[in-house]
């Protein structure tokens, strides 16, 4: 016979066994958290994987996840599905690659100097001239004397230019700005050599192959040189504003109140400050220069991508899962890097390859302008001056048109790929 009492006493046992179950879960589904995973209610155990082959038992050891997550695997494979993207990376990272390599490209150093049997490597040290016979503090290899006197005594390994983006040619038969070597014949292009057509600085690599600028500096080496210190300098102004951008979006985006509000009129007033006159007011005391430009720049770049991060933060605080970690007791730094970021930072990769295109393209607007890198510098934009100030010599605007043009087109090509593959509404299906 069962009584009240035994009824009311095995419910509490009950409740107090779901109870009891409850804070057990809950626990276990905290600790879970972390340890670095979420709590599914189900234990997984990675056990070892076997096949049978030929009636005998094959161990493959321990089942291996894959390396990429199937919706990362999708965005790869929607990045190379557009084809021009694809290869404008390629590329891209090919020019970017020779360009830092540029001194084994392009320089008035040899690469290797063999010197009564001792092996010297001038691309990367100083040596005096006093070690070749000479005097000065630093030796010139283009020095006819210096030459002989090494290959007397052993040999040197040229780069296929043998200009630096400061040499000077004082070889060139025409005045500067010279045209491209290959539009003169042997006996013209060598006119100014001791030895005419015979001298053994006639040959292949002290060609200008795209002219001089006004300066009698070989155009080709400077291309060269520019274009790295355009991409450096785009891609570290990109990544410093980015991360800057990035935190007082995510701040402004997930405290919210007055937090938003006092940034939002901060940045209103902040951008309104001209930078263009800025920088005028800077460089008429101190010299512009790759960090004091970066400086400025950086300065004023950050909020591009701040109004994206804070709106991704704005739709995502008051999601479910935030709010089932905030009642974890999950610190609101680890949910805004751990929960929120991920999913702005879709947004924001998205952009990135537009920002990079907009700081080199300021970088070389500065330069064509006068206020950009110091003078003698490789730059882009001051060989696009050069083009505008000596219209009889096209080969100086052309390419410099044609590198800037190249340069700015692939990297629109490959935003379009990011964007496309970061787009949750494309497939491939």
């Amino acid at each position: 016979m069962v009584t009240d009492t035994d009824t009311r006493s095995d419910a509490g046992s009950s409740g107090g066994d779901t109870a009891g179950d409850t804070h057990d879960a809950r626990e276990h589904g905290r600790s879970d958290y972390y340890a670095g995973e979420r709590y599914t209610g189900e234990d997984t155990i990675d056990e070892p994987v076997s096949e049978v082959e030929d009636g005998d038992v094959v161990h493959h050891g321990r089942s291996r996840k894959a390396r990429l997550s199937p919706i990362n695997q999708r965005r790869l494979a929607n990045f190379k599905a557009n084809r021009r993207g694809y290869w404008s990376l390629w590329i891209f990272l090919v020019l970017f690659v020779m360009a830092m390599l540029a001194e084994f490209l392009t320089n008035d150093r040899p690469i290797l100097v063999s010197y009564n049997g001792e092996l010297l490597a001038p691309v990367f040290v100083d040596y005096p001239e006093e070690k070749f016979g000479g005097f000065l503090a630093v030796t010139d290899y283009r020095d006819p004397y210096i030459q002989e006197e090494i290959n007397a005594n052993g040999w040197m390994l040229w780069p296929p230019v043998r200009y630096s983006y400061r040499s000077v040619n004082n070889d060139i038969p025409v005045p500067a700005p010279a045209p491209p070597s290959w539009t003169m014949d042997k006996e013209k292009r060598c006119s100014r050599y001791p030895l005419g057509a015979e001298d053994p600085n006639c040959v292949i690599g002290n060609w200008n192959w795209l002219g001089t600028d006004d300066q009698g500096r070989d155009v080709l080496a400077r291309l060269v040189y520019g274009f790295r210190i355009s991409v450096l300098f785009g891609l570290a102004l990109t990544l410093a504003s980015s991360v800057i951008g990035i935190a007082a979006g995510a701040v402004q985006g997930y405290y919210g109140g007055w937090t938003d509000l006092l940034f939002q009129r901060f940045i209103e007033i902040w951008t309104a400050v001209p930078t263009l006159y800025l920088i005028l007011i800077v460089s008429s005391f101190l010299v512009p220069g790759f960090w004091t430009l970066f400086t400025i720049l950086l300065a004023f770049s950050w909020v591009a991508l701040v109004g994206v991060v804070r709106a991704e933060f704005l739709r995502g605080r008051n999601l479910e899962y935030i709010s089932a970690a905030r009642a974890l007791g999950v610190s609101n730094p680890v949910i805004m890097w751990r929960h929120l970021l991920p999913n702005a930072m879709v947004a924001t990769l998205t952009f990135m390859p537009f920002i990079l295109n907009g700081s080199i393209s300021t970088l070389t607007a500065l330069d064509f302008l006068g206020f950009g890198l110091p003078p003698g510098s490789a730059s882009l934009g001051e060989l696009l001056a050069q083009g505008k100030n000596n219209l009889q010599a096209p080969w100086l605007g052309i390419t410099g048109f044609i590198v800037i043009s190249l340069m700015l087109s692939l990297l629109i090509f490959i935003g379009e790929a990011v964007r496309d593959a970061f787009d949750p509404r494309k497939s491939l299906g």
